[in-house]
């Protein structure tokens, strides 16, 4: 088949990112040829792709993409991101029009930017839309039913997706020391972890905060590690202003994650909204605990597996920072690791790409039976 895969921007250490190339690429592998259209492209390219680059100046993106794919006649459009003219989206994103009624008043709704983003939505989310919904999270199908009415045979949910390599190698002792030693991190000394693009969004500030307020002799005793790619600035500042700046360090995207998810001591994730939450299970497959929230989509991974905390909404700093300080001075570490690796083991948390894939193929050969053209 010919497929089209859509997506606004692509970098390496994006969650969506990340999904996307891996099923690129196993639909590259299977013989379809793929033909990748986004604003944006940063790191090295695939040379087995067809990358088509966009610049939406005085022309959106949406309208530039459907004239390309009118001239280019692909037989299944795949999106990534929420736009028109889509036959399957891979639904990475919480459903923005119910998120907005939440957090904003109805003054909100007047803006330009609400209603541009509740159109795209609407596009592939409408009833009678013939657009399939690959779903990563279940709850979020309620959201998307409830603010349009989408009927539900129109979703298909997926299992998580985490790479095997984000699981803890045999020397996985040897890489903690190297890392740690690299860092100047000391053997009594505790390392907090936090992972993700979007600082403001997994709740960056909240964890400084926690950091902050331990009791002195913890706090002197703990380091702060950000990996990501995002803006920094008024996290630094922040971190002055609570007398942590010493204690966290910026480390950028990297792609040796998991030598970091071994180094740490306690994965950190109070994310304000959180779709999923891949990290969440990467950590638990590299034997780390998690102190997260019950807003992130698989924090129910973390209490399935006993292998750490999840706080309940409503969110209450203090109630991260007590769960912050007793995970750290807990006797419980060695049995968080060791659950868990066991559910790592035994958990279907990695056959995300493949299913996605055979649902591609499944519409590509029975498209009538599936959908109305």
């Amino acid at each position: 088949m010919k497929l089209a895969f859509c997506l606004f921007h692509y970098f390496p250490y994006g969650g969506l990112q990340r999904d996307f190339l891996r099923i690129a690429k196993l639909a590259e592998q299977r013989g379809h040829e793929v033909h990748v259209y986004t604003a944006r492209w940063e790191g090295e390219t695939e040379p087995a792709f067809h990358l088509h680059l966009i610049e939406p100046r005085c022309v959106s993106f949406a309208k530039q993409l459907s004239s390309l794919l009118k001239e280019q006649s692909c037989d299944l459009v795949v999106g990534f991101n929420k736009l028109p003219g889509l036959d399957l989206y891979y639904a990475a994103d919480v459903c923005y029009q119910s998120r907005a009624k939440e957090r904003h008043g109805y003054w909100y709704q007047l803006l330009p930017r609400y209603r541009h983003m509740v159109a795209l939505e609407r596009a592939v989310f409408a009833a009678e839309k013939p657009t399939h919904i690959l779903l990563i999270a279940s709850n979020q199908e309620t959201h998307y039913r409830q603010c349009y009415q989408t009927e539900p045979s129109r979703f298909h949910l997926l299992p998580p997706g985490i790479a095997k390599d984000r699981m803890a190698p045999s020397n996985a002792a040897d890489i903690r020391s190297q890392v740690r030693v690299g860092h100047h991190v000391l053997n009594d000394q505790h390392v907090m972890l936090m992972v993700g693009s979007g600082f403001k969004t997994k709740g960056l500030d909240r964890a400084i905060k926690s950091l902050a307020a331990l009791p002195i002799a913890l706090r002197q005793q703990t380091v702060l590690w950000v990996l990501g790619q995002d803006h920094s600035r008024c996290f630094v500042r922040l971190a002055e202003q609570c007398g942590v700046a010493g204690q966290v360090k910026f480390l950028g995207g990297r792609p040796n994650v998991l030598d970091y998810l071994l180094a740490a001591d306690v994965l950190v994730h109070p994310a304000y909204h959180e779709n999923t939450g891949t990290v969440l299970l990467e950590a638990l497959a590299a034997g780390l605990p998690v102190l997260t929230v019950d807003v992130c989509g698989y924090a129910h991974y973390v209490t399935e597996a006993n292998a750490g905390k999840v706080l309940s909404s409503p969110f209450h700093q203090e109630n991260l920072t007590e769960a912050l300080a007793s995970m750290l001075q807990s006797s419980e570490p060695i049995h968080w690791r060791e659950n868990a690796l066991a559910f790592a083991r035994q958990a279907d948390i990695y056959s995300l790409p493949e299913k996605a894939m055979a649902f591609i193929e499944k519409m590509g050969s029975q498209a009538d039976a599936i959908f109305e053209r």
